[in-house]
């Protein structure tokens, strides 16, 4: 168990155990500017001043609105030293999302990231009859800025704010994070110091990093699994690099050269696509090399490997997957990957390229992670890997995956019927399907909520089918269909670039190249349709999809389909292709 009992003693841990100079790194007009620990300390206690000579008390909701960047750092360690508590926000959800948010948790103050957030906030700001104050982290017009709440603690005395420390509690809640949903109004996880803290403990062993490793993060810190590593960086005096943006983030790694990063499914997916069209712009013999260390790699064990094998590992990484290594600044020791299931084909394809995918599995609810595959306890592709320290978990007779631990929620805010149809004799119901692999590894099947029945009564599981067929070049994305239908179908976001650079190796005339040109074009539909016969050669007759669609525009968080994880929000899809969805199943 870590020495922290309350999530703001984090940053004085790493003060007295690994003081560093560069604790926060962010570019700024093209240079990395560091803040030492001692420095970010100094700044959240002016924040705490500021709150207090503001009017905040204890248990007051103090809202950040924001992308991860260093602010919002500094903003959450000075709310929390006041006693209360921080309630983040995706900066990419709707108005109707954040009105729905402020007011069921009677937001008092909120500080946003840009101009853009906060048009956003005083659009409804009518309708929040609890928000005093709204400040920005960036200087906008007419706005008030973040430095007002330093510069209003400025004649503060620190003992007030170092009183208020004194009185939180390991059990007091930190934080509520309002989950994303896939269907419905967002629900308050309540999570406590002890929440959170825990799974920093458990999770120290697992990650291969120390105070002198570099991370680079660009996930979302208001989300929980990016957040809780936050935590475990500066615990164990790592040195925190901010992406520029998720544009920049390939230049921003080559440039860090950092040990650890984590990333969600969808990225991984989309950095492995750039690979592999690198591979189809090779000629000749580079060509045919490359090609043979994917599937050298397609076929890699993490143990029992023959000595031939190895012998063919080794050359693979010495001339091909090096490059892919330098690519990711040649330092990484691995990638932390949660939210979603990984394809077990691209875990097993970094970890033969010596870039080790280290998938874990856990909910907000559960602070979040309750299992990791690691490099101590074991790592085995296709499952999410052992139990962390303190969590237990048992599978009920339907499937379900039920969690035991110290990391489990408080409960959700405002919301006691809820808790208690998830909480049921101290076991929290995760409504994830999954089975033990050798009695250790955890393996994850589908979610239990959609799990579907056809007309005819056969059981479908689309998460663990949507994964298999993304394994085509062809697939960019994929959900599958057919609940109470007479056959499951899909509908199918091609992988646009590389139809177009098939197209031409192949020498197929299309007549137009647009996306809309290209989901109608005859040769692409009969292509696409033959990848879904070969993967469908793997499933039982009612599990085959028997009909296909093709959509023009990638599933987006924008476009409401997508949460802001990157998971499909399955009830809005059906909406949005509604459709579409009566070609194949016309009512």
């Amino acid at each position: 168990m870590i020495e922290a009992k309350r999530l703001f003693d984090v940053p004085y841990h790493q003060l007295a155990s690994y003081p560093q100079e560069n604790m926060f790194v962010t570019k700024t007009d093209g240079i990395w500017k560091p803040v030492s620990t001692q420095d970010f300390l100094s700044e959240a206690m002016s924040i705490s001043k500021g709150l207090i000579a503001m009017g905040v008390q204890p248990g007051d909701m103090i809202g950040l609105v924001s992308s991860t960047r260093y602010e919002w750092n500094v903003m959450d360690i000075g709310i929390q030293q006041t006693g209360a508590i921080v309630v983040p926000f995706y900066p990419n959800i709707s108005e109707s999302d954040y009105e729905y948010i402020f007011n069921d948790a009677g937001i008092k103050l909120c500080v946003v990231a840009d101009a853009d957030l906060h048009e956003k906030i005083t659009n409804i700001r009518g309708k929040i009859p609890t928000l005093d104050h709204l400040f920005t982290m960036e200087d906008v017009p007419s706005a008030k800025n973040w430095s007002e709440i330093k510069d209003a603690g400025t004649s503060g005395d620190e003992s007030e704010v170092k009183a208020r420390m004194g009185k939180v509690r390991y059990e007091d809640m930190a934080t509520i994070i309002y989950t994303s949903g896939t269907t419905g109004f967002p629900k308050g996880v309540m999570l406590s110091h002890k929440n959170i803290l825990s799974d920093v403990s458990g999770c120290i062993e697992p990650i291969p990093a120390d105070q002198n490793s570099k991370i680079l993060t660009f996930l979302p810190v208001c989300h929980i699994y990016e957040r809780m590593l936050h935590y475990l960086y500066m615990y164990i005096g790592a040195s925190i690099y901010y992406a520029e943006s998720m544009e920049t983030i390939g230049d921003n790694i080559r440039e860090v050269k950092p040990e650890v990063f984590s990333a969600v499914p969808r990225l991984i997916e989309k950095v492995f696509d750039k690979i592999m069209a690198k591979g189809d712009a090779l000629t000749g013999v580079k060509r045919k090399l490359f090609f043979w260390a994917v599937k050298l790699a397609e076929s890699y064990e993490v143990e029992n490997r023959s000595f031939m094998y190895n012998v063919k590992l080794k050359i693979a990484r010495k001339l091909i997957f090096s490059k892919w290594q330098e690519a990711l600044g040649g330092n990484v020791r691995a990638i932390a990957s949660g939210s979603a299931a990984l394809q077990p084909r691209l875990a097993r394809i970094f970890l033969a390229a010596d870039i080790p995918i280290l998938e874990g599995y856990g909910l907000t609810e559960t602070s979040p992670v309750c299992t990791v595959n690691s490099f101590d306890r074991g790592i085995k592709i296709g499952t999410v890997g052992p139990l962390i320290d303190d969590v237990k978990v048992k599978i009920a007779e339907d499937g379900e995956i039920l969690v035991q631990g110290p990391n489990v929620m408080m409960g959700y805010y405002n919301l006691p019927d809820k808790t208690a149809e998830v909480i049921k004799d101290g076991w929290f119901h995760t409504g994830d399907i999954g089975e033990f692999i050798d009695g250790k590894f955890l393996k994850i099947t589908d979610r239990k909520k959609e799990i579907f029945k056809t007309s005819g009564g056969k059981y479908i599981v689309p998460q663990a089918m949507e994964n298999k067929f993304k394994e085509s070049r062809f697939i960019e994305q994929i959900i599958v269909i057919g609940e109470n239908q007479k056959f499951p179908s899909a509908l199918i976001v091609p992988n646009f670039e590389f139809l177009r650079e098939w197209a031409k190796r192949k020498e197929i005339k299309l007549e137009g190249t647009t996306n809309d040109a290209l989901v109608t074009n005859s040769a692409v539909i009969e292509r696409i349709n033959a990848e879904v016969e070969t993967f469908n050669k793997g499933y039982g007759n009612w599990e085959q999809l028997k009909c296909v669609e093709l959509l023009a525009a990638e599933m987006s968080i924008e476009g409401g389909e997508l949460t802001p994880t990157l998971k499909l929000k399955r009830k809005k899809i059906m909406e949005i292709h509604a459709a579409t969805i009566c070609k194949i199943y016309p009512k």
